[in-house]
Formats: structure tokens, C-alpha cells, sequence
């Protein structure tokens, strides 16, 4: 046995020497790319006064160009920085990348074993000097003076190219509970509000027009001027992973909450003063075949068993459009049988340019999702009708069929070929490059982009916090109150299970132990079930598929609250099959990304709930698989119908 813990030991320590040497190597690698790469950057912008007033001198020949004069007409800005961009700058100005903040607001140059992503993504000098792009996609940001710091790192850097165009920098919603990979980033210190589909449950058109003007607001304080959102897409597919993306299954209710959205992060138009939306995913991501996602091959089909695509299209014309929305980003799945070839949204021509651009007049930029083009460690790329087509020919039909940018990719080099080839002309190329740049120019990124480090004070601010809270109780919906069980009396002992244990600081009613409680209150997250078959790292980290418990869990939940009076909380990431539990229960509550210390008060009469559901809560498994993944609320005997809500006053 001692010989056997030698030789582990000895295998052990050779394979620890084997990594140390494999990252020193690397570690020697990355530094010297970096070094080679920031060789390609110039001087700063220096300052140009004239008619006392002071200019960027971006591309540093000493005389103020049309692009550089914030006096200009726009048109003549653009068309003057056209004309001296390369074509190697014209094509970086077409992709779209995740970046990441590095230690204390500095660049992300060297991959670190201390944060995994580093070691998938490109540096930024690669990206931002080596491939000309200046729109970067911002994954975690670690806090607001370093998020601040981080953006005028990038900026200067950028300031540093031969044109010195400035960063756009873009995100994901940062504003609710969690990490979703993909899909949502929650940020502590930002103001703190319910999802969308929680947003959805209050039905107040104004309240989420505040939402988006206060996440303006911290936004533009940390030099982020692209939102990757709003999701105008339906949730007519309860097993659709998306669906707490959504603002319901209600095109009514969507589209006017879509528009709210919309104008409060861009105003009644762009400015200087806005952060520009990108309403997806268009015409509508909703109708996934059997709630399968749409990142990956399983999920590479829309279903319209009911016929319903203008449904799903009526969120973006009388949401997104109708106010204004900057850029619109398609989504990943095929639309089967809606158009004259079965091919994802965005390589679709009939879908962008016959649809979106001839038929509804959408003159802003169109972006594809991320990662459609080229494969990546953790998916495949989501090339759905095309995986046959090369990645430089998936480019051209991406531009073909009409879109202006290319998410999650940086294959600057492919439009270089298909221009030098005559496969693309420059002209096409010129057309995007209009609109993108417009929105460049618009939010004022090319006069100052830069933010200030030490006055941060209205990021997360008291005011908005309060705010969120507000939301946060005009979400939750109480669904069951039996013989008014709700509200709590005060003195009511509970017993917390998947809640904060903080909450103990706040509420001394919360006892330790089951026997000393009164009442049990558990809050449940929404089952799923891993893909049956599916070698992908991303795609198991997706919930998606069941919505009912397991025989286990719900033995498990089931015996919990036979034994006390018990409350449940069901979290709303999709809608849970849960007729048993729901029976068992006195009280039952839908919470959407909501805080706990926001449930509690509810549950002890500090407010009257208001919310009403935005999807309907299935009865069985047997229906949800029974409905059509296209039709709203058509699921059989639901156990809770779409506007259901109760308050203490009924």
C-alpha cells in the first residue's frame, strides 16, 4: 500500500510539473503576442483648438477632419471617415466581441488560471489592434470604479489606432439575480430588479419605462452604450429556456411593454445622452420545437403547428420599431416552412431584407447573435441550413441576406478575402458601415467617450435601489391563499428552506428547526433535466426540457409540508409543473428573481400583492407536450391561467 501512495504521488507530482511547464510556455506566448501586438499602436489623440473650442486630433495629422468636428453633419462625418479607413479597419468595424475587464480596471492581456474565460477569448489587443474591431460585448464586471476604469483603458487604447475610432462597449442585461451563461449577467452593484418575464407579471408600461431610463443611467456612468436587449420574443413554449427572458406569452402585452423599454434607454430618439437598444430576437424566438434551445443543433427548429408566425412578429413592429429601437439582432433557429428556404433567421434574406427591411422599413443596424459562423470550445457554431457552407461563404450570405454586424466572432480577415476577391463589393460593405458608424457618432463616442472614475455615486444609488424594490413587490404574484392564510401574523415562527440565511438579521421570527416552526416556507427552483445526449459544455449548463419534479424531490417536498402548514415559492425561470405540491400547500407564491428579504414582506403584510401572471402554469407534463409551441395559453386545464393573481383583498 505504501509503495502504491509512492507511485500516485510520484504520478501525481510529474502531471503538476507537466501543467506548470505547459503554462509557463503558454504564459511566454500570450506576453509576447501581447507585446507584438500593442507595437501596432500609435500616439494618443492629441488636442485640437479651434474657435475656442477644443477637438480629438483621432487620426493625429495636426488638422481637423470633417469625422473629428462635432459641428459637422453627421452624413459628412461618416462619409469623410469612410474615405480614409482601410479596408482591414472597415471590416473590424463589423464585428461584435466578448471582452473581459481585467485586475483593477485593466486590459485583458494575459489569460489567467484564476478566471477560466480569460483562457477562451482573445486579448484585447489582438482583437482591439491586431483586427481593427471597436465594438466589444462586456461579460462580468468585478465593480463600478474598476468597470469606469476599464472602459477608459479601452478607450485610450482605441485612441491609439491610426483613425482613433472609440470602443463601443455592449451587455447583456445586468440588472436581475444571477449568472446566465449567455444570456444574463447580474451585477451586485447595480440597482436590483425582477426579470423581464417579473416585469411582465406588473403590467406597468411606466414602471418598466423607469427601469430602463435608471439602467441608462448606470450604464452611462460605466461607458456602456449598447444594451443587448430587450427580448421582444414570446413564451408560447413553456419548456423554452429563454422564456424568464420574455416579457410573457401576450403579444399585446409584450409589444407595449417592449416600447417602454425601448424609450426609457434611448429616449424618444438617440442621442448623446442614450445607451442604444438591440431588440431580439427577430421575428420572434419564442416557437423553439419542443422548448429545445436554439444555440445548439437539437434546437436548430422553430415549430408553427398554429400558424402563428405574424403572432410572434407583432412584439418587434409594435414594440421595438414602433419606438425607435437602434438595432435588431435576428435570432439563432430556422423559421421551417415560413419562407423560400429553411435557414436561421439571419442568413435568411426573406426574413432580413424582404421582412425587415423592404416591408417594415428598419433602417438601423441588424447584428447577428454570437458565435454563427465559427466553432468554439464550448459550442458549435449555430450555422442552422448552412453547416454545409465554409465560414468565409457563411460570411457572405450573412451579408447577403442583409445584416450589418457579426456577433461573437472576430474573422475580420474573411471580409478582407471576399472584398479582395470581388465576391463582396465595397460598396455593400460602405452601406453597413453607414449605419453603423451612425450610432457611433449619435451617442457621441467619437467627441468623448471616456467616463469619470471618482464620481460614481449614482451607480446603484439609494433612489434606484428603492426603485427595484418597488418592481421587485409589484412582481411577485400570489397564486394560492387558502382560507387567507396569507398575510402571517407577525409573531408566526417560520422555518426557511432555499432562502437567505441573512434574512435571520431581519426577521428574528425565523427559527432553526422544523419543530420550532409555525409555518415552513421553501422556496423551489423550477425543475429541469439535463440533454439526454449531448457532448456540449455549454448546452448541459442550459436548463431546459422537464418542468415537473422528480418522484424523488417531490416525495422529498411533499412529505416537508404534510408535516407543518408550508408556503411555496416557485421561482419563475420557466413555468414548473407542480399540481401536488401546489395541493400540499397553503400558500403558494411566483417569484421572478426577486430578493428574498421582498418575498418576506409579502408574505408578512408589509404590501398588497399586485402582480398578475404573464404565462399560464401547466397542470401536467401531458399538456405542456400536448400545446403548440407557436399558440399562447393552449395548454389543457392549466393549474393557473395567464393573469391569474390574487391580493389580500380577495
Amino acid at each position: 500500500m505504501k509503495k502504491l501512495f509512492v507511485v500516485l504521488a510520484k504520478i501525481i507530482g510529474v502531471l503538476l510539473a507537466v501543467l506548470l511547464i505547459t503554462y509557463l510556455v503558454f504564459y511566454i506566448k500570450w506576453h509576447l503576442e501581447s507585446s507584438s501586438n500593442m507595437k501596432l499602436a500609435g500616439v494618443e489623440a492629441p488636442v485640437l483648438k479651434v474657435d475656442n473650442l477644443e477637438f480629438r486630433d483621432l487620426n493625429k495629422n495636426g488638422k481637423l477632419d470633417t469625422y473629428e468636428d462635432f459641428r459637422k453633419n453627421i452624413d459628412d462625418r461618416i462619409d469623410d471617415l469612410i474615405g480614409q479607413m482601410s479596408l482591414e479597419e472597415k471590416a473590424g468595424s463589423m464585428f461584435i466581441h466578448i471582452v473581459l475587464v481585467g485586475e483593477e480596471g485593466g486590459l485583458n492581456e494575459i489569460p489567467s488560471l484564476s478566471n477560466p474565460f480569460s483562457l477562451l477569448l482573445e486579448t484585447t489587443s489582438a482583437l482591439l489592434l491586431a483586427k481593427n474591431m471597436n465594438h466589444f460585448n462586456v461579460l462580468l464586471t468585478p465593480s463600478a470604479k474598476e468597470t469606469a476604469r476599464w472602459n477608459n483603458n479601452m478607450q485610450k487604447l482605441a485612441e491609439r489606432t491610426r483613425l482613433g475610432i472609440p470602443i463601443t462597449i455592449a451587455s447583456d442585461p445586468k440588472h436581475g439575480k444571477g449568472f446566465n451563461f449567455g444570456t444574463s449577467v447580474g451585477t451586485r452593484f447595480l440597482s436590483r430588479w425582477p426579470s423581464q418575464l417579473g416585469m411582465g407579471a406588473t403590467r406597468d408600461s411606466a414602471l418598466v419605462h423607469e427601469f430602463g431610463d435608471i439602467a441608462r443611467q448606470e450604464y452611462l456612468a460605466l461607458g456602456i452604450r449598447l444594451a443587448l436587449h430587450p427580448m421582444a420574443d414570446l413564451a408560447t413554449e413553456p419548456r423554452w429556456p429563454r422564456v424568464n427572458g420574455t416579457f410573457g406569452e401576450d403579444a399585446e402585452l409584450a409589444a407595449k411593454l417592449t416600447e417602454a423599454y425601448v424609450l426609457g434607454f434611448q429616449g424618444d430618439s438617440l442621442t448623446n445622452h442614450s445607451v442604444a437598444t438591440m431588440t431580439k430576437h427577430f421575428s420572434g424566438g419564442g416557437p423553439q420545437k419542443e422548448g429545445r434551445d436554439s444555440h445548439f443543433k437539437s434546437g436548430s427548429d422553430k415549430a408553427y403547428q398554429g400558424d402563428n408566425f405574424a403572432y410572434h412578429l407583432y412584439p418587434f413592429v409594435e414594440g421595438g420599431l414602433k419606438a425607435g429601437t437602434a438595432q435588431i439582432m435576428p435570432d439563432y433557429g430556422i423559421p421551417v416552412g415560413q419562407t423560400d428556404e429553411d435557414v436561421a433567421f439571419a442568413y435568411n434574406k426573406a426574413i432580413i431584407t424582404d421582412l425587415l427591411r423592404d416591408s417594415l422599413k428598419f433602417e438601423g443596424v441588424v447584428c447577428t447573435d454570437w458565435g454563427i459562423v465559427s466553432d468554439m470550445p464550448i459550442k458549435d457554431a449555430s450555422a442552422w441550413g448552412v453547416e454545409h457552407l465554409t465560414e468565409k461563404e457563411r460570411i457572405k450570405k450573412l451579408l447577403d441576406a442583409g445584416n450589418d454586424m457579426i456577433g461573437g466572432e472576430s474573422r475580420t480577415d474573411l471580409i478582407v478575402e471576399l472584398v479582395e476577391e470581388g465576391k463582396i463589393t465595397e460598396e455593400r460593405i460602405h452601406t453597413s458601415l453607414r449605419r453603423i458608424l451612425r450610432d457611433k457618432f449619435i451617442l457621441g463616442l467619437f467627441d468623448n467617450p471616456y467616463v469619470d472614475e471618482e464620481n460614481l455615486d449614482i451607480v446603484g444609488n439609494p433612489t434606484f435601489v428603492e426603485k427595484g424594490k418597488e418592481a421587485q413587490r409589484k412582481a411577485l404574484v400570489l397564486l394560492k391563499n387558502e382560507n387567507s392564510f396569507l398575510p402571517l401574523a407577525k409573531s408566526t415562527k417560520v422555518y426557511i428552506e432555499g432562502m437567505s440565511e441573512d434574512l435571520k438579521d431581519s426577521y428574528p421570527q425565523i427559527v432553526g428547526t422544523i419543530e420550532e416552526a409555525d409555518v415552513i416556507i421553501k422556496k423551489l427552483p423550477t425543475p429541469y433535466s439535463p440533454p439526454s445526449a449531448t457532448s456540449n459544455l455549454m448546452e448541459m449548463m442550459i436548463k431546459a426540457g422537464q418542468l415537473d419534479f422528480s418522484e424523488e424531490a417531490k416525495s422529498e417536498i411533499l412529505t416537508l409540508f404534510n408535516s407543518k402548514p408550508s408556503i411555496a415559492v416557485m421561482e419563475m425561470d420557466r413555468p414548473p409543473v407542480f399540481p401536488e405540491i401546489n395541493e400540499a400547500s397553503k400558500a403558494v407564491i411566483a417569484d421572478f428573481e426577486c430578493e428574498d428579504e421582498i418575498i418576506l414582506e409579502l408574505i408578512f403584510g408589509e404590501f398588497n400583492p399586485s402582480g398578475k401572471l404573464p404565462i399560464e402554469i401547466p397542470s401536467s407534463m401531458e399538456a405542456v407536450i400536448n400545446q403548440k409551441e407557436d399558440v399562447p395559453y393552449d395548454s389543457k386545464d392549466p393549474l393557473y391561467r395567464f393573469g391569474h393573481g390574487l391580493s389580500y383583498s380577495n
